[in-house]
């Protein structure tokens, strides 16, 4: 197990690496975005010409395909001949292929019907109705170009081939930022420019997966594959796997909607919040559960249930490790990161102040979806995605009445952060997720807390109240971050931020953590 461990460890800090660089850029991006763009109502409409396809991404590729074609494409890898894997890969790409691709013809056409459907508060006929239309006929494509790349970035890492489809993000900021600075000069509408970006970067990500591909000698030509017994049982796994993968992009979807009722710049408020969130999941929390899905697939499908169980606990303990902490800092440093990052240009000091109520109560989710993404790879490994459904299926609708609940008591209180209360309502839905999926582990006697990952939980929890005291003590008032300057607000946050690590770093060795243990 030694070299098991030492193996996942490297593996993630692979995946770390790369989605860090392309997190990093994308913080650029959004900086970008909200210096030329502002919060308003242009925004919003790109917001959700791009949401649009980036849920079904999500939905049908990243979650619901990867989840279900890893684990018997880890099948045939151990236990077929390389050309019934070869057969496999043709027969998967092209079946998937076609679907999206006539999904995004489908999609293109229909799209002022779906611009009603997914924000329904845009008034018909209006501004934000009309030029979301418009975007989203040009950035549903998309759709066609990353579902593939979904497919190529799955079988590099059934081969353990990490760092490719890691870095693939990196070009969608890169084309976006692009957009931004350069292509919105070129339109009428400048947020027009966006949408191309978008265009570009699903083509530029697929062309560049393909070479390494062609490496592995599994670029074959796609076939349609409907009634191939593998191809059927990736389908079987995808149905229900579509909505318990990603109910966490079902709950966006759903603020989507409430949100678009609400104030012009709701959605942008939550959008911005968003992204400082997803910054951490997707650094450890994607991460880890990427890494972990093949290997756990693999003990699977060779009957090593220590292996199973270790990886599993591994994954705990390193999403612990990091998730709680990060959660607390992103709460009580809210409205510092987001005036640091983004209160520039149009965005407004009540942008800021109104983002940073939706970043405090998305805090509060980031344990929940990133233990969830630990947790509901150890049914799939195992080719069980109707558990994972049945869970998901439930923290859905609770979400919805969380929702309706905490958005309605808002607005009846007259709060002007109502947003704030859908964010709130993903956060408590997030974490019974992750409850319900540990519990049915447990259960079914899959995996359960061992003596090491409760230890864990102990020293993580004893140093991140230490930690959270040293930053609530040295964080300045809110209106004196507003009247800093860019660079002194980078300086003040990059130091509280160092004074936090130690702390917490030093609290956890002195509890008797030791960082060796992940390489046992």
């Amino acid at each position: 197990m030694a070299t098991g461990k030492f193996s996942l460890l490297r593996s993630g800090s692979v995946v770390s690496a790369m989605t860090l660089l392309s997190r990093i850029l994308g913080f650029i991006r959004d900086q970008v975005f909200a210096y030329i763009f502002g919060a308003g109502s242009l925004t919003d409409a790109f917001l959700v010409a791009f949401k649009i396809p980036n849920f079904l991404r999500r939905l049908f590729a990243e979650g619901a395909f990867a989840q279900s074609f890893v684990p018997v494409f880890s099948e045939y890898k151990e236990t077929r001949s390389p050309d019934a894997l070869r057969a496999l890969a043709a027969q998967v790409s092209g079946t998937l292929g076609w679907i999206v691709l006539v999904l995004s013809i489908v999609g293109s056409v229909f799209a002022p019907a779906l611009i009603s459907l997914f924000a329904p508060g845009f008034e018909n006929g209006g501004e934000r109705a009309v030029t979301a239309t418009a975007l989203l006929r040009i950035t549903f494509p998309y759709l066609f170009f990353i579902s593939l790349v979904a497919y190529c970035g799955s079988v590099l890492n059934t081969f353990q081939r990490f760092a490719v489809p890691a870095f693939t993000p990196v070009l969608l900021n890169v084309c976006l930022i692009t957009a931004a600075l350069w292509g919105s000069k070129f339109f009428d509408v400048p947020v027009t420019a966006l949408a191309w970006g978008v265009f570009a970067a699903g083509l530029s990500q697929l062309l560049f997966q393909l070479p390494s591909l062609y490496k592995l000698g599994l670029l074959s030509m796609p076939k349609w594959g409907w009634k191939d017994s593998g191809v059927q049982k990736i389908l079987k796994l995808m149905l229900p796997a579509i909505l318990g993968s990603s109910v966490g992009q079902i709950n966006l979807l759903l603020d989507t909607i409430i949100a678009s009722f609400l104030v012009a710049g709701s959605l942008s408020w939550l959008y911005f919040a968003d992204r400082l969130v997803e910054f951490p999941l997707g650094i450890f929390g994607i991460a880890i559960a990427t890494v972990i899905l093949p290997r756990l697939s693999a003990a699977h499908s060779t009957d090593k249930a220590g292996d199973f169980n270790n990886t599993m606990s591994w994954g705990f303990r390193a999403a612990t490790l990091l998730a709680f902490p990060s959660a607390a800092a992103l709460l009580v440093l809210a409205a510092p990161l987001i005036a640091t990052l983004f209160g520039y240009g149009e965005f407004q000091p009540e942008d800021v102040r109104m983002s940073a109520w939706a970043l405090r109560a998305y805090a509060l989710a980031l344990p929940g979806l990133v233990l969830v993404k630990i947790f509901a790879p150890g049914f799939f490994a195992r080719q069980n995605t109707r558990t994972p459904v049945r869970i998901g299926i439930i923290s859905m609708i609770s979400n919805m009445a969380y929702n309706i609940i905490f958005v309605g008591a808002m607005m009846l209180a007259a709060l002007p952060a109502a947003h704030a209360g859908l964010a709130l309502a993903t956060a408590l839905s997030a974490n019974q997720n992750a409850f319900m999926l540990y519990r049915r582990l447990k259960h079914d006697n899959i995996y359960h807390l061992q003596s090491v990952d409760t230890a864990t939980i102990k020293r993580v929890l004893i140093a991140t109240a230490v930690m959270t005291v040293v930053i609530l003590l040295i964080n300045p008032a809110f209106d004196a971050w507003l009247a800093m300057q860019a660079i002194e607000r980078a300086t003040h946050l990059a130091g509280i931020i160092l004074a936090a690590i130690l702390a917490y770093g030093t609290t956890l060795l002195a509890t008797g953590f030791r960082p060796t243990s992940y390489r046992v």
